[in-house]
Formats: structure tokens, sequence, C-alpha cells
């Protein structure tokens, strides 16, 4: 699987594509992360906010393999 990822410095959001197919129905947001999903439910993208701030404790996460879900 291929994932497209853009990052927007001037917001400081990290945006990560999961698929291009399928239309945007509506999206829920778990703390700084915005998950945007079609109308059966499967994600489109998902849009990690003050990712300058996120991204890093992430990395630290998985390469201490201590993942976190709040």
């Amino acid at each position: 699987m291929t994932y497209k990822i853009k990052y927007d410095e001037e917001a400081d959001i990290l945006t990560v594509v999961v698929t291009e197919k399928g239309k945007l129905s509506y999206a829920e947001e778990i703390g700084d992360i915005i998950v945007h999903f079609d109308k059966d439910g499967k994600p489109l993208f998902m849009e990690i906010l003050q990712a300058s701030k996120i991204v890093p404790l992430m990395v630290q996460s998985l390469a201490k393999k201590e993942v976190m879900i709040t």
C-alpha cells in the first residue's frame, strides 16, 4: 500500500492520503488527528494537527514499541 504524505509548514499540518478513491462523507476528530471517511466508513485521509510536535513523539513511541492511544 502506498500513501501520499503532504506537509503544510505554515499550518503545521501533516496530511496522509490513504486512498484517492471515494467521496468524502464525514470526519472524526481524535485529539490532534482528524480522520476523513467515505460514506462506507473507509478512511480516505487523515490530518495530524501540530505535526511538528506530534510526529516526533509518534516516531519515538514506535521506536520504543510503546504505542499509547488516549
